[in-house]
């Protein structure tokens, strides 16, 4: 016989007095957890929704507000967008930088937009994007702020709490700091990416709005804090928890991160629904396209082991941990029933390998119609390919990075450039959106690294195009930032334009997350040249008015391959024989000669099959990296 899980009814009469008691306490603290901008305004922020949820399990009345949503409307979407977009200059902190710090703010008179015009370009000429932030800072801000302040019911709130990741910091320290103006018995409490590590203790130390903050994961600290408050307790004390004594600030170190994340409840999107709809953000249809954010994982497996050089993710929380399939199999068809969205963006860094057999496939056999993005490590099989697009992933970001295996192993990337192209090959024949960057700027790299990618760019326009190309970023946390000797550091130092944003009481070495730097033997910038070109090229056939084409057609001894990857000089191949079958057994993945000579029952000299795949690699049909060949023409009939 199965005894029941529920324990209520056994319980003594003292311990339900008790729980009723605490419930009762808890009730009497009010709590508003809040997103300001620049979150984007069309998806609802992760953070809030599983707080939340979080409260509501440990019977805090806990409320949202996607505050961002408000700006958003006030600015008009498209130009909210584009601020939101462009991180760049820290230009959304500095629109809030006077309403946070005053007459401490360190740029009252816009010099921001003259010093960094170029990089505003995307505002306009030097004198309109001038014109257009100072408005925006001077007028749009201040109303903003005010009308949240006299727009939202704050009486009887006795917590606000705010995520903060990316351009939101200030935007929380500006609102914070006039609740406390209005409301000083309100008690602040900080949080998310931009309070990492020493951030977070040096914001505490220098933000007078700040009364504590979770330094960390938040799933346990922040009902435990909100318990102190409750109880009278000290809430400083709770492990995670920063605040100020006596003029600096103090931190509990933080307990150990959250290892079953099947135990929390989905996150609760309902207010951010209803205020964008009531915003007229959203079209409050019975059908929604909106991406519902969803976590099934955290951390990440692949850095735990090898931290990719230049990645500041995870910074303080790097162990992988994942729900169970049958978990995530029941928070998305929730999700989707609850919201009226088959969109789901998963945040998690890296996919969880064991989806790919225990997940993906009952999605596949449940006929859902999901349509999901992930990020995932880019080594995956055409197979895999195929089952995640027909589990209704639809959109990747894979972290190729380069399509040199050189530079892939500076970075610890674990994989082989054939193996980035392969994926590139395969998400475009299954109908997969990629978003990659090609990145440069490494220690250890040569000029031959580049050059080689540039010439072989040609020859994949038919697959797409990285979205940027550029040095790469020194992040906070990652290898390139924490092994400054290693990497041989020669200058490194804040990113100029926190300068432009937070008073000089703020130690910017602690609280900036970018930094600029200067590597010993660095390589010059022309040479990157010829990759930036080529990358511009590629995205301009990409973009044009007909997507260039390399197909192939197969039959036992037998390979046509249609190239129009160039306008002007489209042609048909014809292999037979020997050459049809070298061709195909390197269509599925990156191979080496021996491996064809195994696939073609050893019929052929090694040597024999060498020759022809460097033919093949010099008309550009494959793509050659070391000892691996791969096909690079996709075939003609769809969706096998």
């Amino acid at each position: 016989m199965v005894q029941s899980l529920s324990l209520s009814p056994s319980r003594p009469a003292a311990v339900r007095a008790a729980d009723a008691a605490t419930r009762a306490r808890r009730a009497d603290w009010p709590t508003v957890v809040v997103s300001m901008p620049f979150m984007e305004f069309d998806r609802p922020s992760i953070q809030l929704g599983l707080l939340k949820t979080i409260g509501d399990a440990h019977h805090f009345p806990v409320r949202t507000l996607h505050a961002n949503l408000d700006f958003a409307r006030q600015l008009g979407a498209e130009q909210y967008r584009t601020l939101a977009k462009h991180r760049g200059r820290m230009t959304g902190d500095w629109l809030f930088s006077v309403a946070a710090f005053g007459a401490d703010a360190p740029d009252p008179d816009g010099r921001l937009a003259v010093d960094f015009a170029d990089d505003l370009a995307y505002l306009g000429d030097p004198d309109t994007a001038r014109e257009l932030l100072l408005r925006l800072r001077r007028v749009e801000v201040p109303s903003y702020l005010d009308a949240l302040l006299d727009g939202f019911d704050w009486g009887g709130v006795r917590v606000v709490g705010f995520s903060s990741t990316f351009q939101q910091s200030v935007a929380s320290f500006a609102l914070a700091r006039r609740l406390k103006e209005r409301h000083p018995e309100l008690v602040t409490v900080f949080g998310g990416a931009n309070f990492d590590g020493e951030m977070g203790v040096e914001l505490v130390r220098a933000t007078d709005c700040i009364d504590y903050a979770v330094v960390g994961e938040g799933d346990v600290a922040f009902p435990a804090l909100l318990a102190a408050l409750a109880d009278g307790t000290d809430p400083g004390a709770v492990p995670g928890v920063a605040r100020r004594v006596d003029g600096r600030a103090v931190l509990t170190p933080p307990g150990p991160p959250v290892r079953r994340l099947d135990d929390a409840g989905p996150p609760d999107y309902t207010e951010y629904f209803s205020r964008a709809e009531r915003l007229g953000l959203l079209d409050p249809a019975a059908h929604r396209s909106t991406w519902i954010p969803i976590e099934t994982a955290r951390g990440c497996w692949w850095g735990a082991k090898h931290h990719c050089t230049f990645c500041g993710l995870n910074g303080t929380t790097m162990e992988f941990r994942a729900k169970s399939p049958a978990r995530v199999l029941t928070e998305l068809a929730t999700q989707a029933r609850r919201y009226r969205s088959f969109r789901f963006e998963a945040v998690d860094n890296i996919l969880d390998m064991k989806y790919l057999t225990e997940l993906f496939p009952k999605i596949v056999d449940s006929g859902a119609d999901y349509r999901m993005f992930y990020e995932i490590k880019s080594n995956v099989s055409r197979d895999q390919v195929r089952l995640l697009a027909r589990g209704g992933v639809d959109h990747i970001q894979p972290g190729l990075e380069s399509l040199s295996t050189r530079v892939l192993g500076l970075m610890r990337k674990g994989v082989r450039a054939a193996q980035n192209v392969n994926l590139l090959r395969w998400s475009r024949y299954y109908g997969i959106d990629v978003a990659w960057n090609i990145l440069w700027g490494f220690p250890g790299e040569t000029a031959a690294d580049y050059a080689e990618q540039a010439a072989a760019m040609p020859h994949l326009v038919h697959l797409q195009p990285p979205g940027t190309a550029g040095r790469i970023w020194m992040e906070r946390f990652s290898p390139l930032f924490t092994d400054s000797t290693r990497n041989r550091t020669l200058r490194r130092e804040p990113e100029t334009s926190y300068r432009y944003v937070y008073p000089d009481t703020v130690d910017l070495d602690k609280v900036a997350y970018f930094f600029e730097y200067e590597l010993a033997d660095a390589l010059p910038d022309d040479t990157y040249h010829g990759v930036r070109d080529a990358v511009e090229q590629w995205t301009a056939a990409w973009n044009g008015p007909t997507r260039p084409q390399l197909t192939y057609w197969y039959a036992p001894g037998f390979v046509q391959i249609y190239d129009a990857r160039h306008p002007g000089s489209e042609g048909t191949y014809t292999f037979h024989d020997e050459l049809a079958e070298i061709y195909h057994a390197c269509v599925d993945r990156p191979i080496t000669a021996d491996g064809v000579r195994d696939r073609l029952d050893r019929t052929l000299p090694a040597d024999d099959i060498r020759v022809a795949l460097r033919e093949f690699g010099r008309r550009g049909l494959m793509f050659l990296d070391g000892n691996l060949a791969l096909s690079l023409a996709l075939p003609s009939s769809p969706g096998r």
